[in-house]
């Protein structure tokens, strides 16, 4: 176990440096220390050693700090100071309590600023990827660029250390190949829907990847979901239902395509699960993005040239009647917007607990719906408009009933 000391400067001096005596009395006094999960002391601003060094000559060992458990985010540590140095234990207090509230601040900041990205980005990636494939209805091709420019920049971060090159084996390359395959799969049946119905339809269907996730979770895994997730399942489905039968843009090629997305999406969590289970191959989660990124390019553009040929050249598409420069423009913002919207969730997922970055999904999930609504101009009936509100509340249900465990049966 670590442990945690906090250098101490007083703010007067003294006239007499006293030492402490080993049979000095001490008093406890409560300082808040952030530790937030997922980072060691360190990273929170306070110095780390054996000791606490006193600034007055004495030295005070570690065993004398005792973390609270069970504080969740907060850990609050006891320090020992010695009753016969007086105003010390202020400064302690006074010190330690400014340098937590700090952290936290800026960790709030941290936190706003990635928040506000990764809807930003989910949102601009719909509108500009929508306005790409209402011109240019080639998902296969419009998948490749995006894949494309998520290789460059991953690339581009590597190459000057931005982020870490990996050390990758062959045996890792093996294990990431399924999981990169339906990472393609998702995101072309992602564009294909895209293309064929309203963005706002296509995002109320993916909210049913909570039901794809506990099916393939009891049919590959071989584990059983609580009663709880079960009955969250319903409303999420009802809504789904219900949102489609009122769609005023349904179309069966657009729904089966969201559909497959889902499932391809969820089975990729599935197959992490399966096959990183070796501490060899297991990596960071911006790290194995980064991977599958580059690996999806490779894999699919061999398949848009076999499938839909070379049609995003400018003679193509003034030939078409696009406007080439704007189709351009957009087509890379559309790019750079859907690698960003991902890595920044990876990033917020590193910060957060699990439930957190589930609930926040949700959460952007119903800002994209409502923000394409109100720029496309989207005609929502009344009884759509519900069927969608109750499918997102399901998925927030499920979001949070998923963490409940059941309860062993007795022997």
């Amino acid at each position: 176990m670590q442990s945690t000391a906090i250098s101490i400067t007083p703010s007067t001096s003294l006239h007499r440096t006293p030492r402490l005596n080993p049979n000095s009395t001490f008093s406890l006094h409560r300082i808040t220390a952030v530790n937030f999960a997922g980072n060691s002391p360190k990273n929170v601003g306070f110095n780390l050693g054996r000791r606490l060094k006193c600034g007055f000559g004495g030295v005070i060992p570690s065993s004398m700090f005792k973390k609270s458990p069970g504080n969740g985010d907060v850990a609050v540590v006891r320090a020992a100071v010695p009753e016969s140095v007086g105003g010390y234990s202020d400064v302690v207090t006074e010190a330690a309590t400014a340098t937590a509230t700090a952290v936290v601040g800026n960790r709030v900041v941290e936190l706003g600023v990635l928040f506000a990205a990764w809807f930003g980005f989910n949102i601009y990636f719909n509108i500009y990827n929508k306005q790409v494939l209402k011109v240019f209805p080639c998902p296969m091709t419009v998948s490749v660029i995006q894949f494309a420019a998520g290789s460059v920049v991953v690339l581009f971060m590597w190459m000057f250390n931005l982020y870490k090159k990996p050390k990758v084996s062959n045996a890792q390359l093996l294990a990431i190949l399924p999981l990169a395959v339906v990472h393609t799969l998702g995101n072309v049946f992602t564009n294909m829907s895209l293309g064929k119905v309203a963005v706002s339809f296509t995002h109320t269907i993916k909210a049913m990847e909570p039901f794809f996730s506990v099916l393939f979770s009891v049919m590959f895994m071989g584990e059983r979901p609580t009663p709880w997730v079960v009955l969250s399942l319903i409303p999420i489905v009802g809504g789904v239902a219900l949102a489609s039968l009122t769609e005023a843009s349904f179309n069966w090629a657009g729904f089966w395509s969201a559909m497959a997305s889902n499932a391809t999406n969820q089975s990729r969590n599935v197959l992490s699960k399966k096959l990183m289970v070796k501490k060899e191959e297991s990596m960071d989660n911006i790290t194995l993005f980064s991977i599958i990124t580059i690996m999806s390019f490779l894999l699919l553009a061999p398949a848009a040239l076999l499938t839909e040929g070379v049609k995003f050249t400018p003679a193509y598409l003034e030939a078409a009647g696009v406007n080439v420069k704007q189709i351009y423009v957009r087509s890379l913002l559309a790019a750079l917007c859907f690698h960003a919207y991902q890595q920044v969730s990876y990033m917020i997922l590193q910060r957060v607990s699990p439930i957190t970055h589930s609930v926040s999904n949700c959460v952007k999930r119903v800002v994209v719906i409502v923000s394409a609504v109100l720029f496309f101009r989207t005609p929502v009936s009344p009884i759509n408009a519900l069927g969608t509100g109750i499918g997102l509340a399901g998925v927030f249900l499920y979001s949070r009933v998923n963490r409940i465990k059941a309860k062993p049966k007795a022997a």
